[in-house]
Parts: structure tokens; sequence; C-alpha cells
């Protein structure tokens, strides 16, 4: 498994707590790994709920029509690098 920075971590926690994935710490998530299909397994419903509290702890919006999105949610690493370099708080 690979080592998770303490941003992918604070990302990891918000993911396990918004969609109360239980028996889920942040080190269980790989952080190259797919969040969709194979890996953690999440939904589209998943994406929705975690953007909309991206975007409440984080202060930028998610589209969810950005063609981007695919690349943006493939796996923690880009999802917290993205937020990273678009958070306003």
């Amino acid at each position: 498994m690979g080592k998770l920075t303490s941003f992918e971590q604070e990302v990891a926690g918000l993911i396990i707590e918004t969609l109360n994935l239980e028996g889920i710490t942040p080190g269980d998530i790989e952080p190259q790994a797919a969040l969709f299909r194979e890996g953690l397994g999440l939904d589209s419903i998943d994406a929705l709920e975690i953007s909309l509290a991206i975007g409440i702890k984080y202060g930028f919006q998610l589209r969810s029509d950005d063609s981007d999105n695919v690349r943006i949610f493939s796996s923690l690493r880009v999802l917290s690098e993205h937020i990273a370099r678009n958070r306003t708080r």
C-alpha cells in the first residue's frame, strides 16, 4: 500500500464520513487505487454526495457536467490534488 499524505488522509476521512463507510479508515484507502467500480466500489450517487461535501468543506463546486470528472475521481490521490489546487478554504 502507498503512503497517504496528510491531506489525502483528510480527504479520505471526508469520503468515509460523508458515505458512512463502516469499518474503513483513511489508511485502508490506497491513494492510487480506483474509487469507483473496483477499488472502493463507489457509484454516481456517492460522487454527488462527495462533491457536495467538498463544496461545503473546501469552498468550491465540482460540477456534474465536467468532462474531467472521470479523471478527477479516478483515485484518492488525483481527487486530493484537484481539491488542493482549487480550494478556497
